[in-house]
């Protein structure tokens, strides 16, 4: 059994070949496409996060959003890039949604992957200590924003408050309880997934990670959750941790299905995310039914991953991504013993 949800980017363009033309329509369908995931029984909405894009970026007011139009679906995020953020004021933002949403999100953060302009974090008012590098950055801030949302006291309070204060040090508010073990970190290597597993997050493992042995991505996928489930037993944590992994897969079921999809099966792809850094790029399942059930059977890390999410192409509009949604979850998922 593996809960399912999935992943928007959140595009938009003006282009007539769009159902997303702008900003509004980006933030109003991922709010639609979501209660029609729940209604068609999926597990989560998952939102990625980019700067300087035509995509979705502050992440907050749109889950609060969904959380208000939805009961049961899982919230969440991947992923939020760490180095653009201010831990505590993200930490009152995630409280709120949380609280809106009845502790339903589920909070994907990173380094983030290479930005629309150079060093965008810097036009945002951060930039790495003496000694650091951006990732370092966004480790501090995660670490940061980890410990605020322990709910405990760190902020001496004024003498002479306009309002009441209660005794002791004081926390960031509004704290949501059980919000911290819902964390995941985006790790695109093995040793970032273990660091996350030492401080108590889970992981997920994307459509991308950097390669680090030429085998394809789900086998390295597969090899990076092991690694992180061992450092998970090795901390002592005592719940048990949570794996996503990303896929493109577009079960052909109609003639529609086959215009868009028909050629889009592809092999994983090797290349240069940023300069020295290769990293394999994970291929596209489109097919019949029968033949994607033979195919991602074969794949490792869903395998030993908990969660799937499906990255969806949110220009094609509601209606159709729903559709997408429902043929994994009516052809596919129960042919694999996901459902």
């Amino acid at each position: 059994m593996k809960k399912i949800g999935f992943l928007s980017f959140g595009h938009w363009t003006p282009s007539p070949q769009s159902q997303t033309r702008s900003a509004s329509d980006a933030l109003l369908q991922s709010i639609e496409l979501a209660v029609a995931a729940e209604e068609l029984g999926a597990d989560g909405a998952y939102f990625r996060v980019h700067h300087f894009a035509r995509q979705l970026a502050s992440p907050f007011p749109l889950l609060a959003a969904v959380g208000a139009r939805t009961s049961r679906i899982e919230i969440g995020t991947a992923v939020i890039d760490m180095r653009y953020e201010n831990p505590l004021y993200m930490a009152e933002d995630a409280g709120a949604a949380d609280l809106i949403a009845g502790g339903r999100l589920q909070l994907g953060i990173s380094r983030g992957s290479p930005e629309q302009v150079i060093d965008g974090w810097r036009y945002f008012g951060y930039q790495p200590a003496e000694g650091e590098t951006d990732a370092d950055m966004a480790r501090r801030h995660a670490q940061v924003f980890l410990e605020v949302l322990k709910g405990e006291g760190f902020a001496q309070p004024n003498p002479q408050p306009m309002f009441p204060n209660p005794p002791g040090l004081l926390r960031v508010e509004p704290h949501s309880p059980g919000l911290r073990d819902r964390i995941w970190w985006g790790s695109a290597t093995n040793a970032t997934a273990v660091w996350a597993a030492k401080l108590g997050m889970n992981l997920q493992s994307s459509t991308l990670k950097f390669d680090e042995s030429g085998q394809p991505l789900h086998i390295q996928q597969a090899e990076q959750i092991r690694a992180f489930r061992d450092a998970w037993k090795e901390a002592g944590h005592t719940r048990e941790p949570r794996v996503s992994v990303s896929r493109s897969i577009f079960p052909i079921v109609s003639d529609l299905d086959r215009m868009y999809f028909g050629r889009d099966s592809s092999e994983d792809q090797f290349g240069y995310i940023e300069p020295g850094t290769r990293a394999v790029f994970g291929r596209s399942y489109a097919a019949e039914p029968e033949k994607l059930v033979k195919e991602l059977a074969k794949d490792e890390a869903i395998a030993e991953a908990d969660t799937l999410l499906l990255t969806i192409p949110n220009q094609l509009g509601v209606d159709y991504c729903a559709h997408c949604i429902e043929a994994v979850l009516k052809y596919v998922a129960p042919e694999l013993g996901w459902r």
